[in-house]
């Protein structure tokens, strides 16, 4: 339905979508600016910047698209519309999921796309099916990850009831972040985005692998392909999570 009625403005949506997209490259455009004045980045090309930046811009632009929605939960517990989703034989996330489905976020998937696809024509590696299938691999992990922080965000407003800044700061900030190199950041903050919230399985870790990087935490190189189990213990979690927090849920003015 909220396809539909985007499709019916296909202009509007067009401009949306371009507005989108020329919103988040301004972060890239960002990034480029840095370049002008210096060759490297914590010790990363620009081709190696732009590459963390497109998978981390992809894995989070197709969550968003999927899964942006949750940070209206906290307004629906307030206004007690949360109780319409619980009446339909329709599991709720799924309806949340559905709800003011936004096809203008796609504008910011694109735009990682490119950018993503610019950094491989100009980074200096041999391109090899394993390298290519881990790069596929960390994108779609990566959006399973970040739509776990979503649903887990979500959930948390069943309890805090206004909460989405905080979310906030854990999806949009965790993408931003990722967008960087982990050496211009502190080794706590890398260990802290490693075995706190599994941020650095978005892209880091296998990113180091593809580009030949090492780990400036020393792990072990096994670590560098878990992003799968980690994204597979992710979604065990958040479903256990987002279930407690349903069932914590007593209507609008509990």
């Amino acid at each position: 339905m909220w396809v539909r009625s985007t499709m019916a403005y296909r202009a509007s949506f067009a401009m949306m979508l371009v507005a989108n997209f020329a919103t988040t490259f301004l972060d890239f455009a960002a990034i480029m600016i840095m370049f002008s004045q210096v060759d490297a980045l914590g010790g990363f090309t620009l081709a190696e910047v732009a590459f963390l930046y497109g998978t981390s811009g992809v894995s989070f632009g197709l969550a968003d698209l999927l899964l942006g929605e949750g940070e209206r939960i906290g307004r629906r517990v307030r206004d007690g519309t949360m109780d319409v989703l619980l009446t339909r034989p329709v599991p709720v996330l799924s309806q949340i999921a559905a709800d003011r489905f936004a096809l203008r976020r796609l504008g910011r998937i694109v735009q990682g796309a490119l950018v993503l696809g610019w950094s491989m024509t100009r980074l200096e590696l041999d391109w090899t099916v394993a390298s290519v299938l881990m790069t596929v691999s960390m994108v779609l992990c990566g959006c399973l990850i970040f739509g776990c922080l979503f649903v887990l965000g979500g959930a948390f407003q069943f309890w805090a009831q206004d909460a989405s800044e905080v979310q906030n700061a854990f999806t949009y900030g965790g993408t931003t972040l990722l967008q960087y190199p982990p050496t211009v950041f502190g080794r706590e903050l890398v260990r802290g985005v490693t075995f706190v919230v599994p941020l650095a399985f978005v892209n880091w870790l296998p990113a180091l692998r593809v580009l030949g990087r090492d780990d400036p935490l020393g792990l072990p190189g096994w670590v560098d392909f878990a992003a799968p189990a980690v994204a597979l213990l992710c979604c065990t979690g958040t479903a256990l999570v987002w279930r407690a927090g349903l069932r914590s849920y007593r209507s609008t003015g509990s």
